[in-house]
């Protein structure tokens, strides 16, 4: 795994540093709730970020890297675990399955808000997530009814498996991401250059521009 896993790393890091020229420190807008994703990260940690690296920059090479995770223990679930991968399935009806904006974006935007923070005395005429749960609602009296559950899928047996098969999913997905973490720490220096060449600059120049107005605020 440790092979697949650096190779993966790798090429993540990769396309990372191939997206982050075309990020603007203009373009980047404030978030209204605590990312999950960032907060807290030990993968921020290996790659090296401190608190200075702005959070889009972060996210964007967070999100690859949690990928890398997701896949993997996808790919586990369906080789080893046959009660998660039944329950995933039924979770997962192609029947309505409605619409759904935060899907299909590439991994830099992953995990942000669809819509962004409205203006003062300028309200929005609708948002994507308005939308997605005027979808919802209009689908679910015509989702299709899942096959239901024998009795023996109820059992203290059945529940007892299913608990042990999600134990040894967590607990991949533990060692997948420590993996991650040693493997993206190779890589520090690389990011670190990335940041200091395409990422410095633009901080600087904003702080420049936000100090002068300040001291000149009839001029601006």
């Amino acid at each position: 795994m440790a092979d697949s896993i650096e190779g993966r790393v790798r090429s993540s890091v990769d396309a990372f540093l191939r997206w982050l020229p075309r990020w603007q420190v203009g373009t980047s807008r404030s978030r209204p709730r605590v990312c999950r994703l960032c907060l807290g990260s030990p993968v921020a940690t290996a790659a090296g970020f401190d608190h200075d690296v702005p959070h889009a920059v972060q996210h964007a090479l967070l999100s690859r890297m949690r990928v890398i995770v997701d896949e993997s223990v996808d790919e586990y679930t369906a080789r080893n675990l046959p009660l998660v991968s039944r329950e995933l399935a039924r979770s997962e009806s192609p029947d309505a399955p409605g619409y759904r904006p935060e899907e299909g974006l590439a991994l830099e935007f992953q995990g942000l808000e669809v819509d962004p923070e409205p203006e003062p005395g300028q309200p929005f005429l609708f948002t994507l997530a308005e939308l997605a749960e005027e979808d919802r609602q209009r689908s679910e009296p015509i989702a299709v009814a899942e096959a239901p559950a024998s009795p023996a899928e109820y059992s203290d047996e059945a529940k007892a498996a299913l608990r042990t098969e999600l134990e040894l999913a967590d607990d991949h997905a533990r060692q997948v991401g420590t993996a991650v973490c040693l493997a993206l720490v190779e890589h520090r220096r690389r990011i670190a250059d990335a940041i200091d060449r395409l990422v410095e600059p633009q901080i600087d120049e904003l702080l420049a521009e936000l100090s002068l107005a300040l001291e000149n605020p009839r001029s601006h």
